[in-house]
């Protein structure tokens, strides 16, 4: 390998007459991954650079290309670029389906309306987005404080049956241990915040290792051009994927966020205790003195949340100031005092119903979130408004749709570890109260959603329906003078049929989170007003409203019991199994694409490592040789290859051909996020480039055309492909060809023809680009 580094031209420029007679073809892969001996077609490659995440390989014979031009005259040189482990590698990232709610709200801040003019009510989305992630942060370690603070140590450890059943709560118990020194309700509750302490240090952990292991790349530091113009995406500023200050800022105030939660969970029931009359009145204004203090530092955390969140316009490379640095430590050591309060000796006290505050809690939460979620509808539409996009999903409310479906996540999660947990605790069902009654109220709405979406998908199975039977006359059309076969006629126009539902995504998550935020507002109200479970609330209600709500409550239990289960079954699968680890991955590559810029504990963004790799080395490249580079790539392969190219100075964008093959850029990137991939952004990326190809097919579930307006839009958008390549058997073809769907691009002769024509449009003799400064050493990498 060593060898092979010192072969290719790194950055200095290729000696002699032939520095532009190489061209090369830089291949990017698609979800899933693949290896570069079949991305490159020969048993032989050879990592010319990069490490074991991701690297760009070569053929052996190609290895040294470049010194000998006269060999691939007529045929670019063809390297791979491998990032498939940044999403489907180790066994730790099993542990990122814990992230999924931060993941999917982080998502919801990338979709913002096209927007100009309008920065303060940008500003104004972001910040809703970031305080909606906050929330999913509290209530997560709220949960976690819920099993083990409250369903745990005071409700089964102060029931003896309870704790008789669960040994490993004796000590705790101040009936089995004999009122031991640990069976006090403060020390109790100071044993178990270990548990969502812990948790909350590990959500730090995982955000700053892989922070330093995947975005920590930084960006080619350059100046901007005078004729650069980045007002029509973000994506091409220097500093769009590089959010160090931004991640570390946030994981700041999260961090200290949920410590803050802990400790308000531990020293709430000790403060009430201390407030009765009679009470001590030195541990009562002690125990004022933290809540102002926890409310106090709960106040800060809030105003780092709301700060200005990225600096794009530059590569900034600094840090926040100590006082944020140090926010955690200072939540951590609130968390110590009340630990310390709560474990003071209280004679006469004892644990008996709920922990005080876990209701009102989740209450709030929950109406909390129902409230940005409400705001930031406004502001969606707002900037929607002003310039109005028929291509828009949902009409700029994309993002609040996905941010509802965000705290919906939170609460399953939260609400199925607890409902778990509690009947594992209470075998009988009758020792201890259980957890709250709204988290039994959301659980109870689960199978009125699950109906609504039963219905809606049944529509859509009916349209689909209907559309086949219009495409059966279409296949015919597609292929003339054929035999027909009515079976294999059938199997192309149902393939097209179900890959046409993709267009239809937006409906369904636009039905999704309106219900869920209908039925969990009934659930906020329900569970306030009753302050019983539904089954208990329509007691006396008509038979057939008690029977239902009976029936959804006992229902709701087990559906958000077995989806525990079966996330919990999932998540240990994908630690030992690498063929489901790589399932997961695909998620990852569609969900971590962007940068963390709503949540620090979403999973990382790998397009902060990939998208600089890639633009390094097409910079490096074309500067070294003078050559012609055609940029291909497959699904989201082609997203990485158009971010890439962005980045890159104008001048050597302009050297750069862009095939793209199976491409979400319009279908799925343009339309849920329309200010970084719309028209106009794709319009300028046509401009910029030397050329564009793009090639989809109507049986691909996730690529499509680019549909740039006038002109551009067949001069981009080849006619789509057919698929399969023929119809029947013939002499070339004796055995019946293959639906490719999303697949295999490279087996279409169509693919060959369209790069040998962006190699032809790119000019022979190109001029040398501009003298650029790289700075000096190596990649630039550095730690959070």
């Amino acid at each position: 390998m060593e060898r092979a580094q010192e072969r290719v031209p790194a950055g200095g420029p290729v000696p002699g007459p032939e520095r532009s007679a190489v061209a090369l073809e830089l291949l990017v892969h698609g979800v899933g991954g693949t290896t570069p001996q079949e991305m490159l077609n020969d048993p032989r490659t050879v990592r010319i650079t990069g490490d074991d995440t991701a690297a760009v390989f070569r053929r052996a014979e190609d290895v040294d290309a470049e010194s000998r031009p006269e060999d691939h005259r007529g045929r670019p040189v063809p390297e791979a670029y491998v990032w498939c482990n940044l999403t489907s590698g180790n066994s730790a990232r099993a542990l990122w389906l814990l992230l999924l709610p931060f993941m999917v709200v982080n998502l919801a801040h990338w979709m913002q309306p096209t927007a100009r003019g309008h920065r303060r009510t940008v500003r104004l989305y972001g910040l809703l987005v970031r305080l909606a992630g906050l929330t999913l942060t509290v209530l997560l370690v709220a949960a976690a404080c819920e099993v083990a603070l409250d369903l745990a140590v005071w409700q089964c450890a102060g029931t003896r049956a309870c704790a008789e059943r669960h040994s490993w709560l004796g000590f705790l118990s101040p009936e089995v241990s004999q009122h031991g020194w640990w069976s006090r309700p403060g020390r109790r509750l100071a044993v178990a915040a270990l548990v969502p302490a812990a948790l909350t240090a590990l959500l730090w952990y995982l955000s700053h290792r892989t922070w330093s292991a995947y975005e920590s790349q930084q960006p080619i530091d350059r100046r901007p051009e005078p004729d650069e113009d980045t007002g029509r995406t973000g994506l091409g500023r220097p500093g769009f994927w590089y959010g160090r200050r931004l991640v570390a800022r946030l994981r700041a105030a999260h961090t200290a966020a949920g410590l803050l939660t802990v400790a308000a969970a531990v020293a709430s029931s000790a403060a009430r205790f201390d407030r009765r009359p009679g009470g001590p009145a030195a541990l009562d204004t002690a125990g004022r003195l933290l809540e102002i203090a926890v409310v106090a530092t709960a106040v800060v955390v809030v105003w780092v949340v709301c700060r200005r969140g990225r600096t794009e316009n530059r590569l900034d490379r600094e840090l926040d100031e100590h006082l944020v640095r140090r926010l955690p430590l200072t939540a951590l050591l609130l968390l110590l005092l009340c630990a310390v309060y709560a474990g003071w000796e209280r004679p006469g006290w004892r644990s008996a119903g709920l922990l005080a505050g876990g209701g009102t809690t989740f209450g709030a939460l929950a109406l909390v979130q129902g409230l940005l979620v409400i705001a930031l509808a406004v502001v969606a539409h707002l900037l929607y408004r002003s310039r109005p996009d028929a291509r828009t999903v949902l009409r700029g409310q994309g993002g609040p749709a996905v941010a509802m479906l965000a705290c919906a996540l939170g609460g399953v999660m939260s609400g199925g570890v607890s409902q778990r947990v509690s009947d594992w605790l209470d075998g009988t069902g009758t020792s201890i109260d259980g957890p709250p009654v709204l988290l039994t109220w959301q659980a109870s709405v689960i199978p009125v959603l699950l109906l609504v979406l039963l219905v809606f998908c049944a529509g859509l199975g009916r349209r689909a329906w209907l559309l086949r039977r219009t495409e059966l006359g279409a296949v015919e059309l597609d292929y003339p003078g054929e035999p027909k076969d009515t079976a294999r006629t059938r199997r192309i126009a149902t393939t097209r049929a179900l890959a046409a539902l993709t267009d239809r995504g937006p409906l369904v998550v636009a039905v999704t989170s309106a219900t869920t935020l209908l039925l969990g507002a009934g659930a906020l109200l329900g569970a306030k007003i009753t302050e019983e479970a539904p089954g208990a609330a329509a007691e006396h209600a008509y038979a057939f409203l008690h029977g239902a709500a009976q029936t959804a409550q006992a229902l709701g239990s087990w559906l958000i019991g077995l989806g525990f289960i079966l996330f919990v079954t999932w998540g240990r699968r994908a630690y030992k199994d690498a063929s489901a680890r790589r399932t997961i991955g695909i998620l990852w590559d569609v969900g971590t694409f962007w940068p963390r810029a709503a949540h620090p504990f979403a999973p990382p963004c790998y397009a902060e490592r990939a998208v600089p790799d890639l633009t390094w080395r097409m910079a490096t490249w074309t500067r070294a040789t003078g050559g012609r580079l055609v940029l291909s790539g497959h699904s989201q392969g082609s997203v990485l290859a158009a971010a890439a190219a962005w980045q890159l100075e104008p001048s050597v964008r302009g050297r750069v051909a862009l095939l793209t093959y199976g491409s979400p850029l319009e279908r799925l990137y343009g339309r849920w996020f329309p200010a970084h991939f719309g028209p106009a952004a794709l319009s300028s990326l046509h401009h910029d480039v030397d050329c564009w190809r793009n090639l989809y097919r109507l049986t691909d579930p996730i690529g499509g055309p680019v549909r740039l307006s006038g002109d551009c839009g067949p001069e981009v958008d080849r006619a789509p492909l057919k698929d399969p390549l023929v119809y029947g058997r013939t002499a070339r073809h004796p055995l019946p060809a293959p639906i490719l769907g999303h697949g295999d691009y490279q087996a279409d002769p169509a693919f060959a023809e369209e790069r040998e024509r962006l190699l032809a449009r790119l000019r022979s003799e190109l001029p040398g680009p501009r003298p650029e400064r790289l700075p000096q050493g190596d990649s630039g990498r550095s730690s959070a």
